[in-house]
């Protein structure tokens, strides 16, 4: 049974209290009464997320926490006493984050990206804004134009530190970056270079020959919906391209050539056409 996690577990009994439930191994839980479903017979699987109540009990519940043990997420704080800070993680239990493990003084009703660990004296979980202890780029998991999930950290000067795949630090350079991001986002992402010390850049677009299919893909969307016709050209202004079309005018010119190419658009002066037959009204 994972303490902090999400469980798999078989409904063994039903109890005035709630259900038991028990794992692989024998180990049971309760549920309390208030979470068991509408429907559900002896032997059933359920999924629970498994934490301790405050008299250090193991309890089960289907809430659905914002975040599990040794993920990252942007939480809200509740309170703030003389122990520390108590963020919302969804469940009726906050996720406590001590003044020690705090990067920044924390304030009730602002938000944080935090990192939720098991804390080894206590065996409590607990949170941690100091995310940067939590992340290692010594060993990669991570390859070469692979789509990874990301997180947006902090922003700096050269661009935005992000969280890749919850493990590693990346970097997307600003001058790359269509659309506006803050603190906290999740979005997918690119790796677009790694460095020889492991440092690893990547873009929130797919570039390269890569990212002509994408790009070209949103094209035809936004023909689609605008009855086949897009008033861009390659010599349209940068800036108003990145507003349409969330892409560099690089970006936009090779996908329009790729598509050109395919005998999908026409271009003419005042824009671009669908070329009929690719219409997907038709």
């Amino acid at each position: 049974m994972k303490l902090g996690r999400i469980n798999t577990l078989i409904i063994d009994r039903d109890t005035e209290p709630g259900l038991f439930l028990l794992d692989e191994e024998g180990n049971d839980v309760l549920l309390p009464g208030k979470y068991i479903p509408s429907n559900f017979e002896i032997g059933d699987e359920i999924d629970v997320f498994i934490y301790l109540d405050n008299n250090e009990r193991l309890i089960a519940t289907t809430l659905k926490p914002k975040i599990e043990l040794h993920d990252f997420g942007w939480l809200q704080v509740n309170q703030v006493t003389k122990h520390g800070a108590f963020l919302d993680l969804g469940i009726e239990k906050d996720l406590f984050v001590p003044f020690n493990e705090q990067a920044r003084p924390m304030q009730k009703g602002k938000h944080y990206l935090v990192f939720m660990y098991l804390d080894d004296k206590t065996d409590r979980l607990v949170g941690s804004s100091k995310i940067n202890k939590f992340l290692s780029n010594d060993e990669l998991t991570v390859e070469l134009y692979e789509e990874v999930d990301i997180i947006i950290s902090h922003m700096t000067d050269m661009g935005i530190n992000v969280i890749i795949n919850q493990i590693h630090r990346g970097l997307a350079y600003e001058n790359e970056v269509f659309k506006e991001l803050r603190v906290g986002d999740q979005v997918k992402g690119i790796i677009k270079k790694i460095r020889d010390d492991n440092k690893i850049d990547v873009s929130l677009r797919q570039t390269g020959y890569r990212a002509i299919e994408p790009n070209a893909e949103r094209i035809l969307l936004e023909l689609g919906d605008n009855d086949g016709y897009l008033g861009l050209t390659d010599k349209s202004n940068s800036e108003i391209i990145r507003d349409v079309l969330e892409m560099s005018k690089k970006s936009f010119k090779r996908a329009i050539g790729t598509l050109y190419k395919a005998r999908k658009i026409e271009i003419k002066e005042d824009g671009i056409y669908l070329i009929e037959s690719n219409n997907p009204e038709n």
